[in-house]
């Protein structure tokens, strides 16, 4: 009898280990499945993990945009959200020179384009002025543009050197009837600084959250550049720390998430003639803001 019950436990302790040794295999072909589908850590050609960071002046704490002209990455031009200034400076530098173009406001983002500067507040208001007048004390020629954007709330501007397009993503606009696109506005530069209306385009948040595996995103935009490398369009939302790729149609093509140590606080992007890719943050009180940069490997 008690032969029976020793045989009967070595069977069921067999059962046992095939069993733990199927689960195994079970689990690890998901873990495979999962790494093969594993978003990847920065888009080709940049590693947005390893930055060399260059931390900006007091005045800058707050940088909220910043651009350069025609590539060049000798000098920054920047601003920051309360004062109504466009900051000059060098990365490293630890004083920027500044030229008043407008009174205190809640500027969110700075494009250089032809030889103009647009500088855009959070309420969809747009400034231009020439770039000659960058290190005046004050600009002298400021165009003051409202009305050709939607009611709602702005941080994210880009221009194409090319074609004179600027583009400009909403925030949060109060004629988007649903959470599950985001709107952007296209205006076309003209030859005296003033912008017309050229057109529109939407961001699919719905193929967002299929990438990311996630049923809702809140999607806000607080940054965009082109990489006119590549044709592609980089969108950074600080909300939720992700970089969004897009093609030139404004299709996504891949989300890479952001490391929340890294990216404090991204509200402004750029690129140079060399590929590289910039990313600022807002500081505050304990920290200072910084501009990342990116190098660009092949």
């Amino acid at each position: 009898m008690m032969m029976f019950k020793t045989k009967g436990a070595l069977r069921r302790a067999a059962v046992y280990i095939t069993g733990i040794i199927a689960l195994a295999g079970i689990f690890l072909t998901i873990s495979c499945k999962n790494k093969e589908k594993a978003i990847p850590a920065s888009p080709p050609g940049y590693d947005l993990n390893k930055p060399v960071k260059y931390k900006m002046p007091d005045d800058l704490t707050e940088i909220s945009g910043f651009a350069f002209h025609k590539g060049k990455s000798d000098s920054v031009y920047a601003q920051q959200d309360e004062e109504g200034f466009l900051f000059n400076l060098k990365l490293g530098d630890a004083k920027a020179a500044y030229t008043k173009f407008a009174k205190s406001g809640d500027y969110e983002d700075v494009a250089i384009c032809r030889d103009w500067v647009i500088m855009l507040k959070s309420d969809g208001m747009l400034f231009t002025f020439p770039y000659s007048e960058v290190r005046s004390k004050e600009v002298a020629h400021v165009q003051k543009i409202k009305d050709l954007l939607p009611e709602g709330e702005f941080e994210a501007m880009a221009a194409d050197e090319k074609t004179g397009l600027i583009y400009v993503l909403c925030k949060h606009c109060t004629d988007e009837k649903t959470s599950k696109s985001s709107s952007g506005y296209i205006l076309q530069l003209q030859a005296d600084g003033t912008l017309k209306q050229s057109g529109n385009f939407t961001i699919d948040v719905n193929e967002i959250e299929r990438l990311v595996n996630k049923k809702r995103v809140a999607f806000r935009p607080s940054a965009m550049a082109k990489n006119t490398a590549t044709n592609e369009w980089y969108i950074v939302s600080a909300v939720n720390k992700m970089l969004v790729v897009t093609d030139t149609g404004w299709k996504i093509k891949n989300v890479y998430p952001l490391s929340v140590t890294i990216f404090v606080q991204p509200e402004g992007m750029a690129f140079d003639n060399q590929r590289n890719l910039y990313i600022s943050n807002e500081g505050d009180q304990l920290s200072a803001g910084n501009i990342l940069k990116f190098s660009f490997v092949k």
